[in-house]
């Protein structure tokens, strides 16, 4: 294998990437009518908000259809309680994902590239990671993997829970809404106003808890 740093860490990045995209091209339909069925099921509002979380807590390792069960979660729940089980399901999905990358993607990293590469990278991602983290939130594929960097590049767990907290809650906001909008039009500005300002305040609050 070639000795090459920058093909190394291609290699590693591409199989992350794999390891993700590959269960959404074999499993994605059996996956997504699984959970259509799940929430259509009637019951108790209980029942229905744990099969919400379960679901988006499961997206670090399954094809869930992440944007259909949070919007569920509106529609079904209504705005707020919607909001709160979306964001639940999320930061329990980021936070699976960091612990993966920090106990097993740093094993990986460091018998692939090393340490003083794994050291470069854990660098580069504290200077760039913030910005990282939440514009990819609500991205597939990239979203889950930039949480598993986070933990390969050990990322103080302090500012990562800060950063996917705010930035969960906006897209939680936004997509909630966008469920309990048929039922509330009053939802639509509030969704706008989530995922606009939330995700911002996540990096001002960052940027100051870098500074202390």
């Amino acid at each position: 294998m070639s000795t090459n740093p920058l093909w190394r860490w291609s290699l590693l990045s591409l199989g992350l990437l794999l390891l993700i995209i590959v269960p959404f091209l074999l499993f994605e339909q059996q996956v997504t009518a699984w959970s259509e069925a799940i929430l259509s099921q009637e019951g108790s509002p209980w029942a229905g908000a744990a099969a919400l979380v379960g679901l988006l807590a499961s997206d670090i390792l399954l094809p869930i259809p992440s944007s259909f069960v949070a919007t569920a979660s509106g529609y079904l729940l209504g705005l707020w309680w919607g909001t709160l089980a979306t964001w639940v399901g999320l930061m329990a999905g980021t936070m699976v994902g960091y612990a993966l990358g920090l106990r097993y993607g740093r094993a990986v990293a460091l018998r692939f590239v090393g340490e003083d590469e794994l050291q470069r990278v854990a660098a580069a991602h504290k200077r760039f990671g913030d910005a990282t983290i939440v514009a990819l939130r609500a991205v597939p594929i990239l979203a889950e993997a930039s949480v598993v960097l986070a933990g390969l590049s050990a990322m103080p767990l302090t500012r990562f829970v800060l950063l996917t907290a705010l930035a969960n809650l906006g897209i939680a906001v936004t997509y909630a809404a966008v469920g309990a909008f048929a039922v509330d039009a009053n939802s639509f500005l509030l969704a706008f106003t989530g995922s606009i300002m939330l995700p911002g305040l996540a990096m001002l609050l960052a940027r100051l808890f870098n500074r202390s």
